[in-house]
């Protein structure tokens, strides 16, 4: 198994882009052929061969290939059963509002075919060259990927709400829902309406969220045997062990006793490899 990940490190590009991430599964990895994938209030954009077909919950893309993942907010049942490798672009919250290739439809919950040079123009590279590349140069392949994104991310658009936006999610992991518009001197109502039309989620599903992430990044850290789901639950902030549990439940499928029995998720599988 091959794995890295990068940030842009380019202002420009880093307004839109977290982190740019490669992924391989070699013929002899017996690691699970059925990973989830837990909910996710960003997007990604997958390239990857125009062979390689790719399964959601079921749903399979016979044509395979290349693909966004708009945010979702129900676990993903993935068929990483054979071979594949996968270079991935993961935008930041709100990006697809922004970006002008972007319909502002179906934003949600979707997973989309695309044809890739309509985003990045490869000319010199052949998408299997572009894959080559990834796999033995992980600096050399985000260097390529921000000057191919430069113009998309340059035309833009950045207003009122995307800019609104911005500033909640700086704030949003550590403050209470009903105080992001006191602290940013704003009506809630403006905030809500603007988070919501960027993101096209309410304030609350995005930071449920974001805090189950930083909640399996932790587990994930851990010997599962050696947790205090109690202890777990006032770390960060559920309001009893009753109310992790039901939101765990919620979120993956798994109570912490089901989950910790049969860690299936895709950061249990692959790592959760840092970025570099």
């Amino acid at each position: 198994m091959k794995t890295w990940k990068l940030t842009p490190q380019k202002e420009s590009i880093e307004r839109l882009v977290e982190c740019y991430w490669y992924l391989e599964k070699e013929a002899n990895d017996t690691s699970e052929s059925y990973p989830k994938l837990y909910p996710d209030p960003s997007s990604h954009l997958i390239i990857t061969n125009s062979k390689q077909k790719y399964n959601y919950n079921g749903q399979v893309q016979e044509t395979g290939g290349c693909h966004w993942i708009y945010p979702y907010q129900n676990t993903y049942t993935i068929d990483h059963s054979e071979p594949f490798r996968i270079l991935g672009i993961k935008f930041k919250i709100g990006a697809l509002y922004s970006l002008p290739i972007i319909s502002n439809k179906d934003q949600l919950n979707s997973v989309i075919a695309v044809d890739i040079n309509k985003i990045i123009q490869l000319e010199e590279l052949s998408l299997i060259g572009l894959l080559d590349k990834a796999a033995k140069e992980p600096e050399s392949t985000r260097d390529f990927l921000n000057s191919k994104l430069q113009f998309m991310i340059h035309n833009s658009r950045d207003d009122k709400h995307s800019r609104l936006v911005s500033r909640v999610l700086n704030i949003l992991p550590q403050t209470s829902i009903r105080k992001v518009g006191e602290q940013l001197h704003l009506s809630q109502r403006t905030v809500e309406r603007s988070f919501t039309r960027v993101t096209h989620l309410t304030m609350k599903q995005c930071q449920s969220m974001l805090r189950l992430e930083q909640v399996l990044d932790f587990i994930y850290k851990q010997k599962i045997e050696n947790i205090n789901w109690s202890d777990l639950a006032s770390q960060f902030e559920f309001s009893d062990q009753p109310h992790f549990i039901r939101s765990l439940k919620n979120a993956i499928g798994k109570t912490p006793n089901e989950y910790s029995k049969h860690q299936d998720l895709a950061i249990d599988v692959y790592g959760n490899f840092e970025i570099e």
